[in-house]
């Protein structure tokens, strides 16, 4: 269980006194465990097979109501990735709108470098697949409007894939924040540390990557023209052309789970970064330290991402009435003493006669006041051993796509997060808190 840090005094008070509770919670059976008629799967292709697109493509193997038929991606050696991700032979291409134009094709996991998302979107929309879209779910405020218009005019359902979003613990702080148990939450805390050249996309080159294995031009897609780059093909997250940084690959899960845990669906109010690029100055656009303090009209949010130092991925709720903490799938409930004390620092500075006093008009004033215990009881619920909560979104993506309920993390609540890391680095690279316009739908220094 993670520690709740205490201050001097709380230590003195409550001693070696603190006693806890843990739970293991049952994973969410949102489907059949039997058998899936090939009739009721939905049949999907990936657009993508890097990386994530991989990870993707290994977790749908454990839900049976989805079946992919082909992949797609720009580098020839990741169709051979892509169908060792699958464990069997499928299709494959690059070029994405030889998918779209499949019959058999329910839906798409897109899984390509942030500039793709808005065409890749749009064109699947209009092709009448829905779209499980990675994070973050555009590369600026203009590409995540056009993605919700699309998703609208042609009716699509389209999930967000920060996979916390349908993670058990995330559920499960979701109920402790609803019922009220943590009081009144003014400021949140979020943490995402790394400390290793892969944890910085310093990712390496593949020894057949070159123009005749990788479709350039394609990659490229709407952003600027330039000569054939393998490292900024391979590292795109380094490169505003492709990618958003720090605040697009991790402030996005923070964010994403906060806003579900606290039913927050909107764009922050405003933000303030501060930050810088300190060790991996290998011509990254990005800082590898970023720190932003966000404001919400009911709490405050502060997130630092820091390619420096190992330092987990930690959210902290700091609430009037209990502190909460979610560190991977594990969850820390720890409560606030509030009950009734009479006033015992600042009478040291007293005479006696007149603690004394004091001490009785306190007692006289509370008579319902309990008998003084210094046990406080702290929660722990912690996910099963192995579990993956990947395959928990991935499943409510495609039983959406069956049912044509909604989700949660859909293009609403997706552009709502994205618009919180584009504020990020545009207040870092302004130098000067930013604020959002709602109502011109875009950021404002």
């Amino acid at each position: 269980m993670k520690s709740v840090p205490l201050t001097r005094r709380d230590f003195v008070r409550i001693g070696m006194s603190t006693t806890a509770t843990a739970t293991l919670l049952e994973p969410r059976l949102l489907w059949s465990l039997g058998q899936t008629a090939p009739s009721d799967r939905v049949r999907f292709a990936s657009i993508g097979t890097g990386t994530r697109g991989c990870e993707l493509l290994r977790a749908t193997r454990e839900v049976p109501i989805a079946e992919c038929v082909a992949i797609c991606d720009l580098y020839d050696s990741r169709h051979d990735a892509g169908r060792e991700a699958l464990g069997h032979d499928v299709p494959s291409t690059r070029d994405y709108r030889a998918i779209l134009d499949r019959k058999d094709v329910d839906a798409v996991l897109v899984a390509v470098p942030d500039h793709q998302h808005r065409r890749v979107v749009l064109d699947a929309c209009a092709a009448g697949k829905d779209v499980y879209c990675e994070k973050p779910m555009s590369h600026n405020v203009a590409d995540g409007f056009a993605m919700v218009a699309a998703v609208e005019q042609h009716q699509r359902i389209l999930q967000v894939g920060s996979q916390r979003v349908s993670n058990i613990v995330y559920v499960k702080a979701r109920e402790i924040w609803t019922s009220g148990a943590l009081g009144d939450v003014f400021f949140i805390e979020g943490v995402s540390g790394r400390n290793s050249a892969s944890g910085a996309w310093v990712y390496p080159i593949p020894p057949d990557a070159s123009e005749q294995t990788i479709d350039w031009q394609a990659f490229l897609m709407d952003a600027p023209q330039r000569t054939f780059d393998a490292a900024r093909f391979f590292r795109w997250r380094c490169f505003s052309d492709y990618g958003e940084g720090l605040s697009g690959d991790l402030f996005v899960h923070l964010l994403s789970g906060i806003h579900f845990i606290t039913g927050t669906n909107e764009a922050p109010q405003k933000a303030q970064s501060a930050g810088g690029l300190y060790r991996w100055k290998d011509g990254r656009d990005f800082p590898d330290l970023i720190e932003t303090i966000y404001d919400y009209p009911n709490f405050r949010v502060a997130l630092r991402c820091n390619l420096n130092n190992e330092s987990g991925e930690p959210i902290t709720f700091y609430g009037t009435k209990g502190t909460m903490v979610l560190n991977g799938n594990t969850l820390t409930f720890a409560p606030q003493d509030t009950a009734p004390r009479p006033e015992g620092y600042s009478l040291i500075g007293w005479p006696e006669r007149l603690k004394t006093a004091y001490l009785a008009q306190w007692r006289a004033d509370h008579p319902d006041a309990g008998p003084q215990t210094d046990a406080a009881v702290s929660s722990t619920y912690t996910a099963p051993q192995g579990y993956n909560d990947v395959v928990d979104h991935e499943t409510v993506f495609f039983e959406a796509v069956r049912s044509r309920k909604p989700v949660v993390e859909d293009v609403h609540f997706g552009n709502n997060t994205a618009i919180g890391c584009h504020m990020a680095n545009d207040a870092y690279f302004r130098g000067s808190a930013v604020r959002w316009n709602d109502a011109a739908k875009k950021i404002e220094a």
